[in-house]
């Protein structure tokens, strides 16, 4: 383990959990690398500056009932109460078009008592009408945050209903384009809206999806948003895997607190070595499961399989090196016990990037109408939140099958489920249960 300390920021440290013990031919290295940031979280001084932007959607739809939209003013009030001092912010309102409703005149405000009073009358002016375009808030967003002279930059996005005023194709432009500019947390509301775009929306720009299936817990999920972006200290940090001549790396992910894809997300760093992003830190813990091919060799060797690094892009495009490092190994020996155990880290989450596939693919065939694909599947799904003891998921997809033997996978799936209990599923699928270390 090495760690290091940013100046006037969190200290990152890094823990690598693997058994680096190979049988005779054996090429597969599996480590869980756990990156923990403490010290941050406090309230930033003069050396850390963040931008927020929150994007509202005000298409037509948030007018059914006329409570969602009240409730959506309030939540963003709440969220602008919760802005520290000095942190520069906006407001958009999207429809089938993006407008700036406060400060306007494409500049952010820098929040005080006087700022956020002015915010929050403003937002009294929001109105529901017109259609959805979720990229055209993106692009808004991202030009009112490339404008400030700051560290952090995020986005809050609510939405209500399908992305209908522009092509998926569009959409995904949007995001190739944003992505790494800005971090974005995404919320749906109601159940009227695309999962696999909210979704898509926080994977893209490595933030977090949720649902608020009732309109009136808005304000409780915009505060805890605002409050975890607040304490958020070091901008986009990636991994840094070094790997020697002969090897390859097969997949690089997030598994904890959410299983996150970042194999095809490498940008080069030098000779053998790729960058993987992983967006802002405070004081938090994530793990990381890395699967390295390495070169066939004879009993009694060993070999240096992987260097993982951390490393912190500055504002002049320099990358600092944040000093903290872990080793993955691997030893070859014909030693049956010692090769064949699988670490009990790897494991684990080997089974909830399982159960959350599982879980995809089952309410895909739901979806689809084959209820044989899908009971399989999902009875899968709360065999595996079972073994690795994610009760979250276990009752939410009790709320979609009824389960008969949970041991064993069995279950059979509800004639009704309601949308909501559906959605929430989805939407939560990929988190995660942490290994009890």
């Amino acid at each position: 383990m090495a760690n290091f300390a940013k100046p006037g920021g969190p200290r990152f440290s890094v823990d690598v959990y693997q058994n680096e013990y190979l049988p005779e031919g054996g090429r597969e290295v599996n480590a869980i690398v756990t990156v923990t940031a403490k010290g941050g979280g406090a309230p930033a001084g003069p050396g850390t500056s963040a931008a927020v932007v929150l994007m509202v959607d005000c298409s037509g739809s948030m007018d059914y009932p006329p409570t969602k939209m009240r409730n959506a003013r309030d939540a963003t009030a709440a969220a602008i109460d919760t802005l520290r001092d000095g942190v520069h912010f906006g407001i958009v309102d999207g429809t089938h078009v993006a407008r700036e409703v406060y400060p306007g005149g494409g500049r952010l405000a820098v929040a005080d008592a006087t700022t956020r009073a002015q915010a929050k009358q403003a937002l009294r002016r929001l109105r529901a009408g017109g259609g959805t375009a979720i990229g055209t808030w993106l692009r808004l967003a991202d030009r009112l945050l490339a404008g400030a002279d700051v560290s952090i930059r995020h986005g809050i996005l609510l939405t209500d209903g399908r992305n209908e005023h522009e092509s998926a194709a569009e959409l995904k432009d949007t995001l190739d384009a944003c992505a790494g500019r800005f971090t974005c947390d995404a919320r749906g509301v109601g159940t009227d809206w695309e999962v696999k775009e909210v979704t898509g929306v926080a994977s893209a720009l490595l933030g977090t999806a949720d649902i608020v299936a009732d309109p009136a817990r808005l304000t409780e999920d915009f505060t805890r948003i605002m409050e975890s972006t607040m304490g958020k200290e070091v901008a986009d940090v990636a991994l840094r895997v070094w790997t020697p001549v002969g090897t390859r790396i097969k997949f690089v992910k997030q598994v904890a607190p959410a299983v996150e894809e970042l194999t095809d997300r490498r940008t080069e760093a030098g000779p053998r070595a790729g960058d993987y992003p992983t967006g802002s830190w405070g004081d938090e813990s994530r793990d990381y499961h890395l699967c390295v091919e390495v070169p066939a060799a004879g009993l009694g060797q060993e070999m240096l399989a992987a260097r993982v690094s951390l490393v912190a892009a500055q504002p002049d495009r320099s990358v600092q090196n944040l000093g903290a490092q872990g080793l993955v190994r691997a030893v070859w020996t014909d030693d049956m016990a010692a090769s064949t155990s699988l670490n009990s880290q790897v494991a684990h989450y080997t089974g909830q990037a399982e159960l959350a596939q599982a879980i995809q693919e089952g309410l895909d065939l739901r979806k689809a109408g084959d209820m044989d694909g899908a009971t399989a599947k999902l009875g899968r799904a709360v065999q595996l939140a079972g073994v690795s003891g994610n009760a979250d998921t276990a009752k939410l997809l009790a709320k979609v099958v009824d389960v008969v033997d949970a041991p064993t996978g069995t279950v059979r799936l509800k004639a009704k489920v309601a949308e909501a209990d559906e959605m929430t599923l989805e939407t939560r699928s990929t988190k995660t249960v942490r290994v009890k270390k």
